[in-house]
């Protein structure tokens, strides 16, 4: 067992998955819903920390480091959001848990729309964070190349992916006010930089235009969050991902860009708690 201050009693786990072994934190209140949360791509499951916190005390918090990311196996091939959906299952059954509530950022977000989608009864409820269903605008894909290039070329995370990372992750407000978060951007120095180039082929150039999966959703309660500021993904593309999704509920976090869920916890664990508290108000 692993422990760290703000994951007190918590425990960490391997868990074979067709992505290979994933590691995954595990706390909370064990007898309460379950609550998965799926990271940005670059982080690992220790950006949840804020909500980790925030939600241990009413649900079973399962943090996940993404394949390559982390204490996961190494990434070495291109993978796609079914395979991520699929993997999540594997983790799932592994830890006995029926339905979760999924929560994820950016690339979580992503899962967090496609999983209810291929699994709607494995999903008690979807929250997407700086999250988009569209197809890679040519500016992103030129960018991600480039990046993917780069670090496909180092054995160890070269100082440039910390300045790429912060560009990509802090927004002016988190610039000028928020000294602590920026510093946290550096975070992404910790990975395999091998194993990011392949994810940033798959999850940002390769993905695909997921707005007509999403329209099937009917009896998955989904939440939406974008960020003001976040460059990444704006929310013109955030909110037409919402509105693909029969019934979600889409909300705007001002001042807040691309890691929402770190950058600004307050507003995301407030708009989080709403969402939650409205789905027992109507069950």
């Amino acid at each position: 067992m692993t422990t760290t201050n703000w994951f007190e009693g918590g425990t960490e786990e391997l868990i074979p998955t067709a992505l290979g072994l994933i590691n995954v934190r595990i706390g909370g209140r064990p007898d309460g819903p379950a609550m998965v949360c799926w990271p940005s791509l670059m982080m690992d499951g220790t950006m949840w920390r804020h909500q980790y916190e925030h939600f241990s005390p009413t649900h079973r918090m399962v943090l996940i480091d993404s394949p390559g990311h982390g204490k996961s196996d190494a990434l070495r091939k291109l993978i796609d959001m079914k395979q991520c959906a699929d993997a999540l299952v594997e983790i799932l059954n592994a830890l006995d848990i029926e339905k979760c509530i999924l929560m994820g950022n950016s690339w979580g977000g992503m899962l967090a729309g496609v999983f209810p989608a291929y699994y709607p009864e494995r999903t008690a409820a979807a929250i997407g964070i700086n999250c988009t269903a569209s197809l890679p605008t040519t500016f992103e894909s030129i960018w991600a190349t480039a990046l993917s290039s780069f670090l496909s070329l180092h054995a160890k995370m070269p100082p440039l992916a910390a300045k790429a990372a912060r560009g990509a992750f802090a927004g002016p407000t988190a610039e000028a006010t928020n000294p602590e978060f920026v510093e946290f951007t550096r975070s992404v120095l910790r990975n395999d930089p091998k194993s990011v180039a392949w994810a940033l082929r798959s999850i940002l150039i390769g993905r695909a235009d997921e707005h007509r999966r999403l329209n099937t959703i009917r009896s998955v309660p989904v939440l939406i969050i974008a960020g003001e500021e976040d460059s990444q993904f704006p929310v013109h593309a955030v909110r037409k991902m919402a509105d693909a999704i029969e019934g979600s509920t889409f909300r705007v976090l001002q001042h807040t860009a691309h890691l929402a869920a770190r950058e600004n916890p307050e507003g995301v664990n407030t708009e989080v708690d709403a969402f939650l508290t409205t789905l027992h108000a109507t069950a």
